[in-house]
């Protein structure tokens, strides 16, 4: 809840009436169906068809909205420079070579107007081991050094097609976005330590809630804090 509102959060700092929206690897229309219900005209490609289901069943009449089966890596069926808001929110989890995600990269940009917002979402790897692993203990770090997931000195993890996710840092997005004639607006810890404490977040009441959220949004893009989240949020123009 806390990726998707601050998400949300910066969707609607660059929204105007009017706008066109494209969700590449939209699911199940989490982010699609949120931005159609307030109005706006949203496009969605999504590669697995029983998210495509999914998705249709949760369309309301008064929704202009459209999806269609389709691969980040191959936008060809949208032409060039169409899009306002172009959302990049799952593909990049699941690209396992710097080709590819440049490639769903370029595809984004491509079709997003100049001027435009492309937002780009990636799992981040010292979240992921600090929760999944040292609080949690779903991932055993011992195993993943000895099986080379983690560099066993800088503790970089490594992954591939079979561990579903891949898992990077801001180091390597900034390496991955360098070839791209883009200006960054903002690099976000999307839920920062909500992972990390997500019992204490569960337990609180709605103004608790509302002041830790408050929190994270005034901290969300402090640099001495941007590797200590799950998920990060690159948002560029084109």
């Amino acid at each position: 809840m806390v990726e998707f509102l601050t998400t949300m959060r910066y969707i609607q700092l660059y929204l105007k009436p009017g706008y066109r929206v494209l969700e590449i690897g939209a699911g199940t229309g989490r982010y699609s169906h949120t931005l159609a219900r307030q109005g706006f005209m949203v496009d969605a490609v999504e590669l697995i068809e029983h998210n495509i289901e999914v998705f249709r069943k949760n369309t309301l009449p008064n929704e202009t909205i459209s999806i269609i089966q389709g691969n980040a890596l191959d936008l060809s069926v949208f032409p060039d420079n169409q899009y306002d808001i172009t959302l990049l929110l799952g593909p990049l989890y699941h690209l396992y070579t710097k080709a590819d995600k440049q490639q769903a990269v370029r595809e984004a940009i491509r079709v997003t107007r100049h001027g435009g917002i492309i937002f780009a979402a990636y799992v981040i790897s010292d979240g992921c081991l600090l929760d999944e692993g040292f609080h949690r203990n779903h991932i055993h770090v011992a195993e993943y050094i000895k099986n080379g997931l983690l560099d066993a000195e800088t503790f970089a993890a490594k992954s591939a097609p079979k561990d579903l996710f891949e898992l990077v840092r801001k180091e390597d997005i900034d390496d991955l976005m360098s070839i791209f004639p883009t200006t960054r607006l903002h690099y976000v810890a999307a839920n920062g330590c909500s992972l990390f404490m997500r019992e204490a977040i569960d337990a609180m009441d709605t103004d608790a809630f509302q002041l830790y959220l408050n929190y994270h949004f005034a901290i969300c893009e402090r640099e001495d804090l941007l590797g200590v989240t799950s998920h990060a949020l690159d948002i560029f123009k084109k």
